[in-house]
């Protein structure tokens, strides 16, 4: 106990009681809070030895240790800040930080210590023991058919026991025996490295969402109460849904392929010919041009590669820049069929075995074809090979939150790991651009499908129908502009929604002919991620038909709800992070789901009951947001859903203190789940508040060396800190005197060649510098792109840059998503809404204020008391 009260300790009191009063009031501090914190160090003093050498070194450390709690300004509840930080240090920061002055109990940083060194040494003590190396050489002594026939009783046992764990009923303490069981084998399971693990953890997440489903199904339904059991049919159709995908999921994920690329065959001459697609429609030429820059300057044998530009708009300068730099350029007449029309009438017009296509904003890098073409030597039935489709430019979701470069987008979980996990089954999608597709295979299927508005899924489904394989390099080899709105950005995903229903109907991969059993099972997870619309909305909306209709959507007992459906929602958590840890967030999906759950539930809807309906839209680019505003219009919905979970949340509290005293635990747990639905919609409603968007090119930072030519002939040298196409940012390496305004030659490096690149000073602050580009002809510009956007590793490690997935942190960043998103629709709220919302975020905040912080490194401690105090 006298080592816990250390913690809670103030400077020391060398001033009196009175002297220490009035700072603590000139500095704002109330009346009773300058009282307390007074009497607290005076009683501090009283019976504790503060003048001894370790307690100067704890006051020393206060600021370091409580960084929450101001020592000149207390407020009321100072002091039970003061005990759960001092908690929170003693059972958690001390055993990282191994202070000898500073222990928790013994035994439980003995415990932490030795289990944390049991799972750093576990697998090297299995390899030493060869644990597993003498069973598999007998086995391999055995015939194929011996083997065979052990797998499939292995498996059938495995099946018979995985079905009897989830069928078999169970009392409630067993029930909690068995998760507690299974939980601690996963804690164990998940520290240690390696796919096996986490395949062991995919298995005890299926195991418990199984027997979770079993038991919804079997013994939740209430069949007495009609609209009890509506709303609890609902809910568990939404929730099989879930499962279903989690599965699949699963499935999908299980062992990404990770391919490499294939050389290129030595003898240039044997290399085919490309043609390069790059459809336009209604893009600024300005976006275009870069793509068209690179483009040029790909390394491929000029004689065997051709660009065309497909511009679908017929624009006369289009076609005029088209002539000026040198490339072909077909405008189909009709304007029919969108895309697919634009690419299909550019195949009967042009001739090379391989077609590259590009979307119009996608700068491709020098190496793309190189990259790419190897594996269509090494397997003649490839039909189309995928790389990322990579963005340099925020996304609504990053730029509107302020998550750019710091977390994985919303793009990342598809082209990092579904993709690479897709290759494994040979079911890689084709995603419209970025991609090399054999010519011989798209004349055999008729082109790209127009059949659907995702002509590009629809094109992969019927090349793999007639028996083509596909390949994916999870190399980025071309980057390209995000959407710049969240209404852009909704409306592309609403038809990609309808597309894939449409593909669900009108051409079912799970009926048909030509497809493996994997590849039936990839295409179905893909087309059922987008009918998620209906499901999310019904989870928003769940705990309202308890608080607000009392029916009971799930008709058990509090203690069993907690005991099946926590133990479901934390195994899937943990084995979802293991996963994809590297490439989306814990608990982002929801963030991500929820806002675009409204938006595509109808549409995807119509498309299952009339998959003929809607039309191809284009994806607005290079677009620009001169100051921020409010989506109202697309929060309109959740703003709705926040109201009702708001009603149902004071709901609740009523009924804590007037209702039945037998649904308190139920009331508690609807609660729960209300709070939760209400930050993750708050974080929905954030999203929405559109951030300015000055800049039509953006800036890529990138970390290069260069130099610097002024006007006299010397040469100072500089580092690349940033670029876009119409301008740099360098940092020089000494301090030369160059000032704005003036003209300097940028000299950059590729390979063993220098390029120069004249550029105006727009901006010099100390040591930096901002340039524009001058206006440079056609080879300059190409050189530029070729040094800057088009270095073959210039995208190549942005997608592995972020740390792994920590749940905790990624859950306390959600919540705090969501109460910014209150925060700021307060800011525009009439006054009574502002007054409800900033008194709702007053509380949210001091209660926020009690919860323990990290702590950072300090120096060390002096012993005197000058310092001390």
């Amino acid at each position: 106990m006298n080592t816990l009260l250390r913690l809670f300790l103030m400077p020391s009191a060398t001033w009196g009681l009175q002297q220490r009063y009035r700072a603590y009031r000139r500095q704002g501090a109330s009346r009773a809070a300058s009282v307390l914190m007074s009497g607290m160090i005076a009683l501090c003093w009283m019976f504790l030895r503060l003048e001894s050498a370790s307690w100067r070194r704890v006051r020393y450390r206060r600021r370091q240790w409580f960084p929450h709690i101001s020592p000149v300004r207390p407020r009321l509840l100072d002091g039970l800040r003061y005990l759960l930080q001092g908690v929170w240090l003693l059972l958690v920061i001390s055993g990282r930080r191994r202070e000898k002055w500073l222990t928790a109990p013994g035994f439980i940083l003995r415990w932490r210590q030795s289990y944390y060194l049991w799972l750093q040494l576990l697998p090297q003590r299995l390899v030493r023991a060869g644990v597993g190396q003498d069973a598999m050489q007998r086995l391999s002594l055995l015939n194929r058919g011996m083997r065979r026939a052990m797998l499939y009783s292995l498996s059938l046992v495995a099946v018979v026991t995985t079905l009897f764990c989830i069928s078999q009923p169970f009392s409630l303490w067993a029930q909690f025996v068995f998760v507690s069981l299974l939980w601690c084998i996963a804690m164990v399971v998940r520290r240690i490295p390696g796919r096996l693990p986490a395949l062991m953890l995919i298995i005890l997440s299926l195991t418990i969402s199984c027997r979770y489903m079993w038991w919804r199904y079997t013994s939740t339904l209430n069949w007495d109460d009609p609209v009890s059991l509506t709303c609890g049919l609902l809910l568990l159709l939404a929730e099989t849904y879930s499962c279903v995908v989690l599965v699949l999921g699963y499935f999908q994920t299980i062992w990404p392929l990770h391919r490499k690329p294939v050389p290129m065959p030595p003898d240039v001459a044997s290399w085919p010919t490309v043609d390069i697609f790059i459809p336009t429609f209604n893009e600024d030429l300005a976006v275009v041009k870069p793509t068209l820059y690179a483009a040029l300057g790909i390394d491929w044998p000029q004689k065997k590669l051709a660009i065309y530009l497909l511009d679908d708009g017929n624009r006369p300068e289009f076609k005029a820049f088209a002539e000026e730099i040198g490339i072909r350029y077909i405008a189909p007449p009709p304007h029919k069929y969108a895309k697919a029309g634009n690419v299909n009438y550019a195949l009967a017009r042009s001739e090379g075995e391989f077609v590259a296509i590009f979307d119009c904003d996608h700068v491709p890098t020098r190496s793309f074809l190189q990259i790419s073409l190897g594996w269509f030597f090494k397997d003649r039935r490839l039909g189309m090979l995928q790389t990322p489709h990579h963005f340099f430019s925020p996304d609504p979701f990053e730029r509107n939150l302020g998550r750019f470069r710091r977390a994985p987008n919303e793009g990342s979980l598809f082209y990092g790991l579904v993709q690479d996990g897709n290759d494994l089954w040979d079911a890689t999608f084709f995603c419209g651009s970025c991609a090399v597709m054999r010519r011989a295979a798209l004349e055999e299927i008729g082109g790209l499908a127009v059949e659907t508005v995702t002509e590009d899924a629809h094109t992969s489904l019927r090349l793999h129908r007639h028996g083509y394989s596909s390949a994916y390099i999870r190399i980025p080899q071309a980057a390209g502009l995000a959407t710049e709105s969240l209404s852009a950005h909704i409306r592309q995903r609403i038809r990609w929604a309808r597309g894939m229903v449409q593909i669900f109907r009108l051409d079912n991969p799970l009926l048909g002919k030509g497809l493996k059993l994997a590849q039936r099972l990839c295409y179905a997870n893909a087309m059922l991620h987008f009918l998620s619309g209906v499901p999310r909305l019904i989870f928003l909306t769940a705990p309202l038909a308890f608080l607000l209709l009392h029916a009971y959507i799930i008709f058990a007992p509090a203690i069993a709800i907690m005991l099946y459906v926590l133990p479901h929602m934390v195994h899937a958590s943990l084995t979802t992070s293991r996963v994809q840890g590297k490439y989306r967030y814990s608990f982002w999906s929801e963030i991500y789901e929820t806002v675009l759950a409204w938006h595509i539930a109808m549409p995807s809807t119509m498309a299952l009951l009339n998959p003929r309906s809607g039309k191809f839209n284009v994806t607005a680019k290079g677009g620009l947001i001169e100051k921020p505003y409010v989506d109202w219009v697309l929060t309109r919905p959740y703003r709705i859903l926040m109201f009702l979970n708001l009603c149902g949340f004071l709901t609740g509290i009523w009924r804590l203190g007037y209702g039945d005293l037998n649904e308190v635990m139920t009331v508690f747990i609807s609660l729960g789940w209300t709070l939760y639905n209400m930050m993750i919609l708050g974080g929905a409603i954030a999203v929405a508040f559109e951030a300015r968007q000055l800049r039509q090119a953006h800036r890529v930072e990138i970390n290069m060396p260069a130099a610097l030519m002024v006007g006299d002939g010397h040469i100072y040298t500089c580092t690349l800190h940033d670029y876009s196409d119409s301008g740099v940012g360098v940092q020089l390496s000494y301090g030369e005197a160059i000032a704005d305004g003036d003209r300097v030659n940028l000299i950059l490096r590729r390979g063993r060649q220098e390029y120069t690149f004249p550029c105006d000073i727009t901006r010099v602050y100390r040591d930096r510098l901002g340039m524009r580009l001058c206006p440079l002809t056609t080879r300059q510009h190409v050189e530029f792109i070729q040094c800057t956007f088009a270095r073959a590793d210039t995208w190549a490690l942005w997608q592995d840059g972020f740390p792994e997935d920590k749940p905790i942190n990624s859950l306390r960043d959600v919540i705090a998503l969501g109460f910014s998103g209150y925060q700021q629709m307060a800011e525009y709220a009439p006054p009574f809404f502002r007054r409800l919302f900033l008194g709702l975020a007053a509380a949210v905040t001091w209660f926020i204020s009690l919860m323990p912080r990290g702590v950072a490194a300090a120096p060390a401690a002096p012993l005197n008391d000058e310092t001390a105090s």
